[in-house]
């Protein structure tokens, strides 16, 4: 029987099978920020420990950090004690730190790939639900809790139980206007936030293969919003196009032979899959979320299911955004529109919105904050006028950070407001005590930009 992509990188990195147990799985990549991290360092040095292999641990600051003035102290002192820690313990401990400042900052699972630190047949993790971003490269990567991130520091690796597999298949082609986050909140809608619990979900079929690595990563970022372990693509050309020349890819000789190793990661054509799920692209429109799951999503032109309205999960939830069970969702007035975060801050999704709304001004009532997900991604954007674009449409582009997708940093929304979101929860509360989350994409959020209102983005497209 051939081996499934996931297979071929699990076996890789086992270092031993407890017997009913979980494996001691080696990790190749650990990524830090400053939130999970400091109580880990703690632990270490309460045992007398230090880190394993330092080298394989790259840092870097962004929940907590302001996207406004990064360069004056940071004003809430739960997050200065954060940042400066991570500082400290990096230090201490000899760990490469991209914090404030530097040209590297940005979120962690956007610098990963954009530095070239992500490679295909890795094992990648950090303690971040949406370390699965950096499954789109062909690498097993997943979130872990804090005792884990310890366990990571001591021994670079971590206990893992080998989860069961999933494939999706999506086929066809997409309707202009939709995008890859409109494929992904397709999916969730349709298997729900649960659906994909105790799976490693593989992402193939002719959809994915049509798909630049930027809409890749969006996709793979947001398994874990069905309760998947994570989410894969296997690297091809485009994966290669997009490693070749990255400060921490291999060159000249080394790099060959890498693409000939990374050509080997795919699922053999007798693979066997726990459970498979095959998606026509062609019937998925402009999709939003109504509710405070990603998984109470649906098309912009559909109406709230009615038939929730027996639910007490489907009520409560209703009730905080504020909608009414059957009603249509197009048209709802907009207060805010956040585009950024881990899922949608590259240059591809700010080169999008800065082609959309080129001429255009912002809706007197709503405020647009555009967050890159990187200083790379941040100058990149002025280097070719993006902010000047924006700034005639009235919309501001911010420095680099996690900013509104969660409420640990200044940029929250006010409770009762709506806020049309390209990141990847629409928990409540997450963006701010009693703020209403709309996600959509890039597109979607900006054409509520513009009209004030949840519009379907295909009407104003030239």
């Amino acid at each position: 029987m051939g081996k499934s992509l996931f297979d071929k990188v699990w076996d890789a990195h086992v270092v031993k099978t407890i017997e009913d147990g979980p494996s001691v799985l080696y990790i190749d990549r650990h990524l830090i920020h400053e939130v999970t991290s400091p109580q880990a360092f703690d632990g270490l040095k309460k045992r007398g420990a230090g880190v394993f292999r330092p080298a394989q641990t790259i840092a870097t600051a962004d929940h907590n950090v302001p996207t406004m003035d990064q360069h004056l102290p940071i004003k809430e002192a739960l997050s200065r004690l954060q940042v400066e820690a991570l500082v400290n313990n990096c230090a201490a401990h000899g760990i490469t730190l991209y914090g404030l400042g530097h040209p590297y900052q940005g979120i962690v699972h956007v610098i990963g790939p954009e530095l070239g630190i992500t490679q295909p047949g890795m094992t990648i993790v950090c303690g971040d639900s949406h370390t699965s971003t950096h499954g789109a490269f062909g690498t097993i990567a997943f979130g872990i809790g804090t005792s884990e991130v310890e366990m990571v520091f001591a021994s670079q690796c971590v206990l893992q139980s080998k989860p069961r597999l999933m494939r999706i298949n999506i086929e066809g082609a997409l309707q202009p206007g939709v995008l890859s986050k409109d494929i992904i909140l397709y999916i969730i809608a349709r298997l729900s936030a649960s659906g994909a619990t105790g799976y490693f979900i593989e992402y193939a079929g002719s959809t994915i293969k049509g798909l630049s690595m930027e809409a890749r990563m969006t996709i793979c970022n947001m398994s874990i919003e069905m309760g998947a372990r994570g989410g894969m693509i296997a690297p091809d050309d485009v994966t290669f196009a997009y490693l070749k020349g990255r400060p921490c890819t291999p060159a000249g000789a080394a790099w060959d032979e890498a693409v000939e190793e990374w050509r080997q990661l795919y699922s053999d054509a007798d693979a066997v899959f726990d459970k498979e799920v095959d998606i026509d692209a062609s019937v998925i429109t402009p999709m939003i979320t109504y509710g405070t799951n990603p998984g109470m999503g649906m098309g912009i032109n559909e109406h709230i299911p009615a038939n929730g309205a027996g639910d007490a999960n489907f009520t409560k939830a209703i009730q905080y955004m504020g909608l009414t069970a059957g009603a249509a969702i197009r048209g709802h007035k907009v207060d805010y529109v956040f585009i950024g975060s881990c899922t949608n801050s590259r240059i591809e999704d700010l080169r999008l919105v800065a082609d959309f709304v080129k001429g255009r001004q912002k809706a007197a009532h709503v405020e647009v904050w555009i967050v890159p997900g990187s200083k790379q991604v941040e100058q990149q954007a002025i280097a070719e006028g993006i902010d000047k674009i924006f700034t005639a449409a009235g919309f501001h582009l911010r420095q680099p950070g996690c900013s509104a997708c969660l409420g640990m940093n200044e940029d929250k929304i006010p409770a009762g407001k709506y806020c049309v979101s390209t990141s990847n929860r629409n928990f409540e509360g997450r963006q701010g005590a009693g703020a209403r989350t709309l996600l959509a994409s890039p597109l979607t959020a900006a054409a509520a930009a513009i009209t004030g209102y949840l519009t379907d983005a295909r009407e104003l497209l030239n």
